[in-house]
C-alpha cells in the first residue's frame, strides 16, 4: 500500500524557502513514510491546539501532517525549524 504525499499552499511555500539540502532530506522522509504500511508507526501524534496532526523529525526540522486513512493521503500542513514549526499554529 502506498501513500499519496500532497502539500497545502502553506506548506509547498515553506518548502520553496528551506535549503536545498534540507528540503531534500524532507523530501527522502516523506518517501519513506509514504512506502510505509501505517505512516503513525514512525511519526508522533501530537495533542491540544494540534490534536490530529502528526509529527515527523527531520533533524532540526520538523514536517506536520494530517492522515486521511480513506483517501490513503498523507496532507504536509507545515514543515519549519522545530523552534518555530509550533508556533505558527
Amino acid at each position: 500500500m502506498a501513500w499519496r504525499i500532497e502539500f497545502t499552499r502553506n506548506a509547498d511555500k515553506a518548502m520553496r524557502k528551506l535549503d536545498k539540502g534540507v528540503a531534500a532530506r524532507m523530501f527522502d522522509e516523506l518517501d519513506e513514510i509514504a512506502k510505509l504500511e501505517d505512516p503513525r508507526s514512525r511519526g508522533k501524534a501530537l495533542t491540544g491546539n494540534l490534536a490530529g496532526v502528526w509529527r515527523y523529525r527531520v533533524g532540526d526540522y520538523r514536517i506536520l501532517c494530517d492522515i486521511n486513512d480513506g483517501r490513503l493521503v498523507i496532507l504536509v500542513v507545515d514543515v519549519a525549524h522545530r523552534r518555530e514549526v509550533y508556533k505558527r499554529r
